[in-house]
């Protein structure tokens, strides 16, 4: 009887053991799967920006991945650039009491900027040329912060409009700092538009702070959440000093500019 009784505690014991193996196994494999989820890489997709591009003599069409807009260049707003025949001319009224008006006037171009529509860093960054490095939601090009040749926009500044726009020498109208049409229209932190490397610009304001370059990197940007990625993605943004929109050159990889 004894050896009966031993025998059954035995098998209690190695049936208890099993148990508790299995138990702390399967609490192993849980375990396991919270500490290492699938994590999928984050691919940004400008795409849904593109709707927010309305601007005279602008368009785009979508191919393989990128975005091919195409733009007369003609600003959706009044200017003492305009020629005094057309409805938008309008005299200079701005705050500026150092305003002079360049030489220049307001006419059609024919500018194409092909651009990704999945912006990622690019491995090389490369510098901002004089010219086109952009393009506003109005269809108006955006430019860097140098006056040509590579000199600062001292100068140049007191040209720029009541809206922050100037046409140059071959009569392309064009934004170096705030467009405030946009700003005035849109918000001060709203999207303003995207540089050649697929990248957004959103205006001065961000989380009801005033931005300054001292708050974003070397390209004049920085990671974080907008209205419009609530996940998060890399963007510029125009602030009241220098450089303005773009710092020491692009973020991502510029695409196809033709002026």
């Amino acid at each position: 009887m004894k050896k009966k009784l031993k025998s059954i505690a035995t098998i209690s014991i190695l049936a208890l053991f099993v148990a508790c193996s299995s138990t702390n196994d399967a609490a192993d494999d849980t375990i396991a799967d919270e500490v290492t989820p699938e994590t999928p890489d984050t691919i940004n997709d400008i795409s849904m920006l593109l709707s927010k591009f309305d601007g005279t003599g602008l368009s785009y069409a979508i191919n393989d991945g990128t975005v091919t807009f195409t733009t007369e260049d003609l600003p959706n707003h009044t200017s003492p650039y305009w020629p005094t025949s057309n409805d938008l001319y309008e005299e200079y009224n701005g705050t500026n009491t150092a305003f002079h008006q360049n030489p220049n006037k307001i006419a059609t171009q024919n500018i194409t900027l092909t651009i990704t529509l999945n912006p990622e860093e690019a491995a090389i960054h490369e510098a901002t040329s004089l010219g086109t490095i952009g393009i506003a939601r109005n269809g108006i090009v955006l430019y860097n912060q140098y006056a040509g040749p590579d000199q600062p926009l001292t100068n140049e500044i007191d040209s720029f409009d009541q809206w922050l726009g100037h046409p140059q020498g071959q009569s392309t109208y064009h934004y170096h700092i705030e467009p405030t049409f946009l700003t005035q229209e849109f918000g001060e932190d709203a999207f303003i538009g995207l540089l050649a490397d697929g990248f957004p610009v959103y205006g001065p304001l961000e989380d009801g702070e005033i931005i300054i370059s001292a708050d974003l990197d070397e390209f004049h940007g920085h990671i974080g959440v907008t209205a419009d990625f609530p996940d998060g993605i890399y963007h510029y943004h125009v602030t009241a000093d220098d450089p303005y929109i773009n710092g020491n050159g692009f973020f991502g990889t510029p695409g196809n500019i033709t002026n």
